[in-house]
């Protein structure tokens, strides 16, 4: 059987799963196509462009649901747009090993991070109570590790900004991860464009993996804003990941 015929049910699950975390997706994306043989900027290419679909569809759920936060989300768009490229260089200069190396542990550093709850009673609203300049300075550096880490990884970096969301700005955690994916459509379309520019992408399968990104994206933050936590799936995916970052880190040593 062709391995293709596999990896969009895979991409579906990934998008469905991880978009309740606000995480879009990208954690198994690039991983997946690197072990694929996918080369090292069209795994990040790709794993952006997807990461990118199955964030904007969760969005459109969680704005509807009015759980983004837009006076949080503009600083750290601004940021995360324009670290992406800087990041996206990076991919095309660093040695696949290091590549490697790198990939492997933010990864492994994100399946131990979902296996953490994250519990935070008393909240911000950043709409309603504005910024101070010290909180904008935080959410500026925060900004700009999504957006470099998604523009040199294609991870999207959601599953680091959420916790620091949560307990660096006071933001609730459900709100946080609606944000962030809110934020995530903008670094990972940001950075996606870097590398499109550099060419060498397969068009045919990004357009039809996009569907079912788009679609997993969709039916995993209509499950969140329903209140369903999902939170046993994600934590068989952070097994999943942990399997990925150990294979990764033999191929890069």
């Amino acid at each position: 059987m062709d391995v293709f015929l596999l990896i969009y049910p895979a991409i579906f699950l990934a998008s469905f799963v991880l978009s309740m975390a606000g995480l879009g997706g990208g954690l198994i994306f690039a991983p997946l196509f690197i072990v694929l043989g996918f080369g090292q900027g069209p795994a990040v290419a790709s794993s952006l462009f997807l990461n990118g679909l199955a964030a904007a569809t969760a969005s459109y759920i969680y704005i509807k649901q009015r759980m983004v936060d837009f006076g949080l989300c503009i600083p750290l768009i601004i940021t995360s747009g324009l670290a992406a490229p800087l990041g996206a260089l990076t991919t095309r200069l660093i040695d696949q090993q290091i590549f490697l190396l790198v990939m492997s542990t933010v990864i492994l550093m994100a399946a131990v991070r979902m296996f953490l709850p994250i519990k935070m009673p008393n909240a911000t609203i950043y709409h309603r109570h504005g910024w101070t300049a010290s909180k904008l300075v935080q959410a500026s550096l925060i900004g700009i590790l999504i957006g470099f880490m998604a523009g040199m990884l294609g991870l999207g970096g959601g599953v680091f900004v959420v916790p620091l969301l949560v307990f660096v700005l006071h933001v609730h955690p459900k709100t946080a991860a609606a944000s962030t994916a809110f934020i995530v459509c903008f670094s990972s379309f940001t950075g996606f464009f870097s590398h499109a520019a550099a060419g060498g992408l397969d068009w045919k399968f990004l357009l039809l993996a996009g569907v079912f990104s788009s679609a997993g994206g969709l039916a995993g933050s209509r499950l969140m804003s329903s209140k369903m936590s999902g939170e046993a799936v994600k934590k068989l995916f952070a097994c999943i990941l942990m399997l990925l970052s150990i294979y990764l880190f033999f191929q890069g040593i």
